[in-house]
């Protein structure tokens, strides 16, 4: 990590949109205790050298998305071909490499079941080099989404509550139901998955609504939890150097408990329970092997119920949400034709 790329202010700026990415610059200013130009200023820095990206995703669960976590193995001499391809399909996010370079990690995010279906039986098993899939379908998120990361520990709790956004209350015991994104909504998410602090003039240009209309629609998405803000960053660009999938096995009864105990460690940017012999999924990021060991033998190795654990390193990130990652920065994927 470059030391002089970012300091104690820039990682507060980071926790704080991690919380409300659509924060106003002065809103952040006033709970940072710092003007409104340094806001920008610093945020406009790390943004256009490609250190941060604040983006709009819709959250699967309350849309309808079928999302799985794919494990794609391949001849070495192919893997990073196929993990590029990948990447640049709008319904794949998170693409890495891991395992020696020979397998590929992502997750799919399907709007019908045919679309998922078309990749896993078709599509990947007929891709020349591809080796072997196995899916994994994503049943319940401990941390992840919505829920902000705990790792970027870099405000004050005054702060954090200042950050948090108020929502509508959820009625008890009502499952909320799925939500349907129209065509509207849908435009403006593909500008704000590129661009999560992107004005309303431009939304409302996008989805062809006025721009009070286009603020009302965003705000009953972000209400009833059809969408997030996220802040995707490279990792390593802020010291975490080492980062590892982990495939857990689980006793069925204990999987709640431990699910939960794993979305509060802060090493972990996403937990969730999956399908298959491991059923429960986790990512780590660690300042270096020594803290992932530390953290398998004293974090992981204190959760009663963990009867195994598979540590898959991560060798290279090539897509975060929906940013390409190049020399480590994160960069727009191409435009379709």
């Amino acid at each position: 990590m470059n030391l002089g790329e970012t300091d104690s202010l820039d990682h507060a700026l980071i926790q704080a949109l991690m919380i409300d990415g659509r924060a106003s610059f002065s809103h952040l200013a006033e709970v940072l205790e710092v003007s409104d130009q340094t806001v920008v200023r610093r945020y406009r820095r790390m943004r256009t050298t490609g250190l941060i990206r604040v983006v709009a995703l819709p959250l699967g669960r309350r849309v309808g998305l079928f999302e799985s976590w794919l494990r794609v193995q391949c001849a070495p001499d192919a893997a990073l071909a196929v993990a590029g391809a990948l990447a640049r399909r709008p319904d794949i996010a998170w693409v890495k490499l891991g395992s020696g370079g020979t397998e590929i990690h992502c997750m799919t995010k399907a709007r019908t079941r045919r679309e998922r279906d078309g990749l896993l039986l078709d599509k990947l098993p007929s891709t020349r080099r591809v080796t072997g899939v196995t899916a994994h379908t994503l049943l319940r998120t401990f941390m992840g989404g919505p829920e902000a990361w705990l790792g970027m520990a870099a405000l004050r709790e005054d702060q954090i509550e200042a950050m948090v956004r108020p929502t509508a209350a959820a009625v008890p015991g009502q499952p909320p139901e799925l939500y349907a994104l129209d065509e509207a909504e849908l435009a403006m998410l593909a500008v704000l998955g590129q661009d999560g602090r992107a004005g309303y003039p431009e939304l409302a240009r996008a989805c062809g609504l006025s721009e009070s209309t286009a603020r009302r629609r965003l705000d009953r998405m972000r209400d009833l939890g059809a969408v997030y803000f996220d802040v995707e960053t490279v990792p390593s660009m802020f010291g975490y150097e080492t980062e590892a999938t982990l495939m857990i096995t689980v006793p069925p009864a204990r999987l709640a408990e431990v699910g939960a105990a794993l979305g509060r460690h802060p090493e972990v940017p996403f937990a969730a329970a999956v399908t298959g012999a491991a059923n429960l999924l986790a990512v780590v990021v660690c300042r270096d092997t020594d803290s992932l060991y530390t953290y398998l033998t004293e974090r992981i190795g204190a959760v009663d119920g963990v009867q195994q654990v598979e540590v898959i390193p991560t060798l290279r990130h090539i897509k975060r949400a929906g940013m390409l990652v190049e020399d480590g920065r994160l960069v727009d994927p191409p435009t379709a034709p």
